[in-house]
């Protein structure tokens, strides 16, 4: 007898609202298995960035229910969210890296705020650059990277407490297109180890090209819902 998966994140008709306005997400409902890459697309505004928000407890839903496997995100507590945080690596497009402290460190600091040993970040952090094709670069400051580098750095800083889930938000949107496709085939290594992605983009080449799973999202709303998907907006 087949053993169901228990989903890995699971969205139950939540909404999100911001004060009087339109909701940013309005009864959206959706579940992501363990190991599944997704693509979460829609116009900017369309709620892909609310979503992973809610996902890491950094905003409450309005109505509904967010889990990470069979955690509710919203009953977290504030003392307990740094921890669970550390199941879902985050990538963001403007790369967020600490402008003073080189490629090694900045990949250390994520460890070092964690209460890592010494020895143990001396071990991870040269592994976790050399995966994203680094290893060359440990010593080098932001400022001496390309955006393509300095991306990979974040994806690193993400990877380092080998998280469950990767959430890659707009990670191709500051690249030119070569080192958008480098990104991308990336990310794809990554998920193929095993780690469930969420990419949130609009960038249409990147999700025809990928033949992946797409959730598409409108004015807050769930329209699509695509084993393999493409880019489509009315």
């Amino acid at each position: 007898m087949r053993v169901a998966t228990q989903p890995m994140i699971t969205f139950q008709n939540v909404t999100k609202s911001y004060n009087e306005g339109p909701a940013a997400l309005e009864d959206v409902s959706f579940k992501v298995n363990p190991g599944e890459f997704i693509s979460l697309v829609g116009r900017s505004g369309a709620g892909k960035s609310t979503i992973a928000k809610l996902l890491i407890g950094e905003e409450k839903p309005t109505r509904g229910r967010v889990f990470f496997k069979d955690t509710e995100v919203n009953k977290i507590s504030s003392s307990e969210l740094p921890n669970f945080r550390r199941h879902i690596g985050i990538v963001f497009q403007d790369f967020r890296l600490l402008p003073n402290k080189t490629a090694y460190e900045n990949v250390a600091f994520a460890l070092e705020v964690a209460g890592r040993p010494q020895r143990e970040i001396a071990e991870l952090v040269p592994q976790v650059l050399d995966m994203v094709g680094l290893s060359e670069k440990l010593q080098s400051f932001p400022n001496e990277l390309s955006g393509g580098e300095k991306q990979r750095v974040a994806i690193a800083r993400a990877m380092v407490h080998r998280p469950e889930v990767i959430i890659a938000d707009e990670p191709t949107g500051n690249l030119d297109p070569f080192n958008s496709w480098e990104i991308i085939s990336l990310l794809q290594k990554i998920n193929s180890l095993g780690t469930t992605l969420i990419l949130a983009t609009h960038d249409k080449e990147v999700i025809d090209s990928l033949d992946k799973r797409v959730i598409t999202l409108d004015r807050g709303r769930l329209i699509r819902d695509e084993e393999k998907g493409k880019y489509i907006l009315a």
